[in-house]
């Protein structure tokens, strides 16, 4: 299929799914318990169906923790990984409050039933009283500390004020799960240069409108992700939060770093089991 038609016909599908599942999810929200478990469904869904739609790849090594409320805790290179965390991780996600002003996405992000908050120094307290609200609440929570985006051949160090909240943690059951989010291939190869890199990337460095890469990114055949789950841990188990966010930023970059045996695993449980891939 010529890209721009690929392309084309994905956008369709974009259009068309938001368009039906939209009404059903202010629905759910709607409806009392509608804000627990229940309404992580239909956004799930959608996100199964983009990542299918859009050529993007979720392969997973380790197990996400599922038994009890956990915040999961990610380095991040494109809003192109919300499809692909949110097709495997019923839960919220916690943005900069400038996402919420986005057009179309920032009005998903709401029904995804994101969090929303300010990293500016000055407010602090509010963005702890917002998230700690949420935690109240029971939510699973999927953070990125980094506090920007990168082209994904690093994890810049975490910001620590996130974890403030996580130390010391009296929340009967909740865990903390690093993970490492990486890029093994861009439009069927894997990425070498920056320009292939940027296929699928969208980070700090750039100044393309997202729009303008969205619409290049659909004419690609893709990219396949691979979300490397680490052990998980009890939050009451750290006390200080900049010794938190070093041994969460560790783990993190430690899954980057191996990188390349993760795609030798990949590889092998793939041809044993055939069960690597989630699409």
């Amino acid at each position: 299929m010529p890209p721009r038609l690929k392309a084309t016909a994905r956008f369709f599908v974009f259009a068309t799914l938001t368009l039906v599942l939209l009404p059903f999810q202010f629905l759910v929200l709607a409806i009392p318990g509608g804000k627990g478990r229940v309404g992580y469904a239909l956004p799930n869904l959608w996100h199964i169906i983009i990542c299918r739609a859009f050529g993007i790849k979720v392969e997973i090594l380790g197990t996400p923790y599922r038994r009890s409320q956990t915040v999961f805790v990610s380095n991040h290179i494109s809003y192109l990984d919300i499809p692909a965390i949110g097709s495997v991780l019923p839960a919220s996600f916690v943005a900069k409050k400038d996402v919420a002003g986005w057009p179309v996405f920032g009005m998903l992000a709401k029904l995804q039933q994101t969090g929303f908050i300010d990293r500016s120094r000055t407010a602090a307290l509010t963005q702890n009283s917002a998230m700690g609200a949420m935690l109240d609440e029971g939510k699973t929570l999927i953070i990125f500390p980094e506090g920007t985006s990168t082209d994904g051949r690093e994890v810049i160090p975490f910001k620590s004020s996130l974890f403030s909240l996580l130390v010391g943690d009296a929340r009967p059951g909740l865990m903390i799960q690093p993970f490492t989010l990486s890029m093994r291939m861009a439009d069927g190869s894997k990425p070498q240069t920056q320009d292939e890199r940027d296929l699928y990337s969208w980070h700090r460095d750039m100044d393309t409108d997202l729009g303008v890469h969205l619409w290049r990114f659909a004419q690609s055949r893709g990219a396949i992700i691979t979300l490397h789950f680490h052990p998980a841990f009890k939050a009451a188990g750290h006390t200080d939060r900049k010794e938190l966010a070093a041994f969460c930023h560790n783990q993190v970059a430690q899954g980057l770093a191996d990188q390349d045996n993760n795609e030798l695993k990949i590889k092998t449980t793939t041809a044993k089991k055939g069960a690597a891939i989630h699409v």
